[in-house]
């Protein structure tokens, strides 16, 4: 049987078990025809039966040479940690119903093996199975073939079709998050997507141009010269300050490498710089990236040219966790001698400890005294867990009371950078992005930049 199975097998044309099944009663009936003769015509009328219907479905299977046809539509690219579509469109060239199941080879990656769809198909008609995949992992992405098998009307045999579908296809950090605050952005819906509405206070400095006097402009903006030449009320109109350079800087470090929710740290922190890459160019301001570890790994300067956003994402497609600890007094050293302008720095890092952060001070004061320095750094949403989780033995006292202890320290870090000048956001990796862009705003509606 297994010889006959491999035979099939590199044919593909695959025997079910209600064949060997009936061939097994047929071979028991002959047996027992020895000892009961009139067995011996069931038995025989068995095996024609089932040879009949064999061979009956496999002219059906190959009565066509291509009876279905596949073909996997997919992205050029995927977006990091966001569902992505992929669909597997079929069509039956048959002339009669048909029931297959469908096997993708999707990239070793996600570790899928036993992934699998069942499909019914009407004789000459098309159908698309559609499948969602969330990788968790920048890099390369490699497709297999899609397997396909087709069973018979009569459910004796299947075939097997294959279709070279092999693809390699790049996730890159979550585009798909920058894309729905830009398209919140241009309907004005910030606010559904949890980015607060900050009133601006005063005005800015940048003047755009002088302008007739309509109900409602405010009496303080009157231009009494160009009012005396025109003989009409004129007034200055101002704008947002534009061209402020905005850098977002990235530690690499072993920290950055642990792990939430399926994602790294350095990954969410990937992701939120380059959606609010995007937010500060689409404001008209500069954007620019900084990586680092032990060693100074990338650095972009701030533009605002029409290709800035796609040199940032490819800048952030390449970026992989370093498992030394970051330096930060080379960071120092290259702000201090790169960013001449005075400049807004959104560092993403994370601390073990207070004492870490006592370690690393001197070097964030540094650069907060030539730029605009706002740390971002992460909240243990473990410890949340563990605090809720109602204790029963002596063991979860002293657990929770090691947990209160680590969050009652996050909290004394993010008050240390306050009292040494340096702006903080102590945040979880889920509110990252909009904490970050609330931050943003809020820096730019104050102009403190």
């Amino acid at each position: 049987m297994n010889t006959i199975s491999t035979y099939f097998e590199t044919t593909s044309l695959f025997i079910n078990r209600v064949v060997y099944y009936s061939l097994f009663s047929a071979a028991a009936l002959f047996i027992i025809s020895y000892f009961f003769p009139p067995v011996f015509t069931i038995a025989v009328l068995l095996i024609v039966c089932t040879i009949i219907a064999l061979l009956t479905d496999v002219v059906l299977l190959y009565s066509k040479k291509k009876g279905i046809k596949a073909k996997r539509i997919i992205e050029n690219r995927l977006s990091n940690g966001d569902e992505n579509k992929v669909r597997i469109n079929l069509h039956n060239s048959y002339g009669f119903d048909i029931k297959c199941t469908v096997i993708d080879e999707l990239p070793f990656q996600f570790q899928e093996r036993n992934w699998n769809k069942k499909a019914n198909l009407s004789r000459d008609s098309s159908t698309v199975i559609e499948y969602l995949l969330r990788p968790l992992e920048r890099g390369e992405y490699h497709f297999g073939t899609i397997n396909i098998y087709v069973y018979s009307p009569l459910g004796f045999v299947t075939r097997r079709y294959v279709f070279d579908e092999e693809r390699t296809v790049h996730v890159y950090p979550s585009y798909q998050q920058m894309r729905k605050y830009q398209l919140l952005a241009t309907a004005h819906r910030l606010q559904d997507a949890g980015v607060k509405r900050i009133r601006q206070l005063g005005h800015s400095l940048e003047f755009e141009q002088i302008k007739e006097y309509v109900r409602g402009d405010d009496y303080r903006t009157i231009n009494w010269k160009a009012t005396a030449r025109r003989g009409d009320l004129m007034v200055n109109n101002f704008t947002d300050e534009r061209s402020q350079e905005i850098y977002c800087v990235i530690n690499k470090g072993r920290i950055m490498k642990m792990p939430f929710e399926g994602l790294s740290l350095l990954d969410y922190a990937i992701n939120a710089s380059l959606v609010v890459s995007n937010v500060a160019l689409m404001r008209q301001d500069k954007a620019g990236l900084i990586t680092f570890a032990e060693n100074l790994d990338t650095f972009l300067p701030a533009d605002k040219r029409p290709g800035q956003l796609n040199l940032i994402l490819e800048n952030l497609y390449k970026q992989t966790t370093h498992y030394l600890e970051q330096d930060f007094e080379k960071l120092f050293s290259v702000i201090r001698n790169r960013i001449t302008q005075r400049s807004l720095v959104v560092l993403f890092t994370n601390f073990e400890s207070l004492e870490t952060l006592q370690r690393d001070l001197p070097a964030l004061k540094r650069i907060a005294h030539y730029h605009l320095l706002l740390v971002v750094f992460f909240e243990n949403t473990e410890l949340k867990r563990l605090l809720e989780t109602r204790v029963k033995t002596t063991e979860d006292i002293y657990i929770k009371t090691i947990a209160e202890k680590y969050k009652h320290e996050k909290r004394l870090m993010e008050k240390e950078l306050h009292k040494n000048g340096i702006l903080a956001v102590l945040t979880t990796p889920q509110q990252l992005t909009i904490n970050v862009i609330n931050k943003y705003l809020e820096l730019k509606n104050k102009q403190s930049i």
